[in-house]
């Protein structure tokens, strides 16, 4: 065998808990092969880089042997060699502020000390100046 799709592979090799949740980040665009977003029934190939969003975090994996039966984790990690860059520390993870769960969308208020912290100034934003009649014309008859 030396091609397999491109959701069936992934799942095999435990990068996705089901097949179908494969093909879904596949035809969301979350599976790139060699830099190119392709499709659930795209077949890879030994020595293609795989590129898969999961869960916020992008793993990246060279095909080193193809697989379609989901295999033990032991028998999946020979199947790849992992190239994801390591996971940010757990202190700056924590230092990213983050609104509770269920607290609905931000306020303006809220949007603006949003802006505030990441440096954003009201300076950037144009002004906007009242309307005065002396700046019209008078309209012509």
């Amino acid at each position: 065998m030396t091609t397999a799709r491109v959701d069936s592979w992934t799942w095999a090799v435990r990068l996705f808990k089901t097949r179908s949740s494969a093909a879904t980040a596949a035809r969301a665009g979350h599976v790139r092969v060699n830099g190119v977003s392709v499709k659930a029934a795209h077949p890879v190939r030994i020595g293609d880089e795989v590129r898969v969003r999961v869960a916020g975090t992008e793993r990246i994996v060279e095909v080193v042997r193809i697989v379609t039966k989901r295999v033990g984790a032991p028998i999946a990690a020979e199947c790849i060699i992992d190239r994801s860059p390591p996971p940010p520390p757990r202190e700056v993870l924590a230092s990213i502020p983050q609104r509770d769960r269920g607290a609905g969308r931000p306020t303006k208020r809220d949007r603006r000390e949003l802006d505030r912290l990441r440096g954003h100034s009201s300076a950037d934003q144009v002004a906007v100046e009242p309307f005065s009649p002396d700046q019209c014309s008078p309209l012509q008859e």
